[in-house]
């Protein structure tokens, strides 16, 4: 069952969005949200087909939607399509960096070679498309970058992902303060938890432990493309006209997640024997030797 979006329908209404990574996934379910608020709808992608399915879904609710080819680690593609863009368009409002590479591997195992790939899409082609897009948001504008929690602390087998999301949030403070100043765009992030139905979730959690990853989270499920897109849209709107240079972490509360070691009611009693010790016998206080 669909969620119905809290905001107005108009909130977006006039406004040119571009998405990487906008073909499937949490990137097209934003740009879908997007687009069903007023606002036109370009997505980037590597995969003609994939492209072709999604910009036919887009258009099939009544968005305007266009599918431009290409690859954020080329900076000739990342000029191009956003040229196509303001070719068709006219302007570019908003840009959505959602395209990421992500696998499981210990850190012993991964190359160098993998590790520069995933740097190069999440972290340089994510600069490349902001450096790109800049000389037609120089009269405003919002970037929403895609980040991830994994860097928080540290993550199994994701030392890649963790340096390049890393280096993700340090881009959307640098540019915020660069180009918040300079500009007036504002420059903000997404670190979306678990969320099903993507390929992240499907490639990275295993059935046993995504179920794991229910219960560990403190609002007990997994979370949902829309919840991403929500977020998406209270950054991209007037409704967050005063937000700059923040990473909002949008995973149910996962990342702060600790097992429970003791039980409520334990505590109490632990907490009184705890007082009445303290009391009768106070830890650490000096003795005389008078």
């Amino acid at each position: 069952m669909e969620s119905s979006s809290p905001f107005k329908g108009d909130i977006l209404k006039g406004k040119v969005g571009l998405l990487t990574g906008g073909g499937s996934g949490i990137g097209y379910e934003i740009g879908a949200e997007m687009g069903k608020h007023g606002a036109s709808i370009a997505i980037m992608g590597r995969r003609k087909n994939v492209l072709h399915s999604a910009v036919s879904a887009l258009q099939s609710l009544g968005i305007h939607a266009i599918g431009i080819e290409g690859d954020v680690r080329k900076r000739e593609d990342a000029a191009r399509v956003i040229e196509a863009t303001i070719t068709q368009f006219g302007k570019l409002d908003i840009l959505v960096n959602a395209a990421a590479g992500n696998f499981l591997v210990p850190a012993e195992n991964l190359s160098p070679n993998g590790f520069r790939t995933v740097i190069d899409i999440d972290a340089v082609g994510t600069f490349t498309m902001c450096h790109e897009a800049l000389k037609y948001m120089k009269k405003g504008g919002s970037i929403i970058n895609i980040s991830a929690t994994l860097h928080y602390t540290a993550t199994w087998y994701q030392i890649h992902v963790s340096a390049a999301k890393a280096a993700v949030d340090s881009l959307t403070r640098s540019l915020a303060l660069e180009w918040g100043t300079d500009y007036g765009i504002r420059v903000n992030g997404i670190a979306p938890g678990p969320i099903d139905d993507t390929t992240g979730v499907a490639k990275l959690l295993p059935d046993d432990v995504k179920r794991k990853s229910e219960e560990a989270s403190s609002l007990y499920r997994m979370g949902k493309k829309w919840d991403i897109a929500m977020a998406a849209l209270y950054l991209a709107s007037d409704a967050g006209n005063y937000v700059n240079g923040t990473t909002l972490v949008v995973d149910g509360g996962l990342w702060l997640n600790k097992p429970r070691y003791m039980s409520k009611e334990a505590v109490k009693q632990v907490s009184k024997a705890a007082e009445k010790i303290s009391r009768d016998a106070p830890v650490g206080v000096p003795k005389s030797n008078l």
